[in-house]
């Protein structure tokens, strides 16, 4: 795993050890926690439009909440993969490379143009 990941899973179980909350970090409570942050996520967008949505971060407000809310999904994400000793970037990187595998690139109609045009 990176160095700046690790470090920041050191510095979250840092901040529960301190406070004593290892005890309720269990692969559950993070799984489910983990799943109310990003639901809190998709309620920011919930009844934007596509248009509004892509521009949501112009909003200084809207902003901050997707922030906070990114943050605490990530927060739990490294905390559940603490606790039980996964690579995150290991795990995504093979998930990457089987999805190359099962979802191969789609052929443009017109392989002699390049693509875009």
């Amino acid at each position: 795993m990176s160095d700046d990941l690790h470090a920041l899973q050191r510095r979250l179980a840092e901040f529960a050890a301190a406070r004593d909350w290892q005890q309720y970090h269990t692969p559950k409570n993070l799984a489910a926690a983990l799943s109310v942050e990003a639901a809190e996520l998709v309620e920011i967008f919930q009844w934007l439009t596509p248009e509004e949505s892509a521009t949501v971060m112009s909003d200084p407000k809207a902003a901050g909440r997707v922030e906070d809310e990114v943050a605490d999904v990530l927060a739990y994400l490294l905390q559940f993969c603490e606790a039980l000793g996964i690579d995150a970037l290991t795990a995504l990187a093979a998930k990457i490379e089987r999805n190359e595998s099962r979802f191969p690139p789609v052929r443009p109609e017109h392989p002699e143009r390049p693509q875009g045009e």
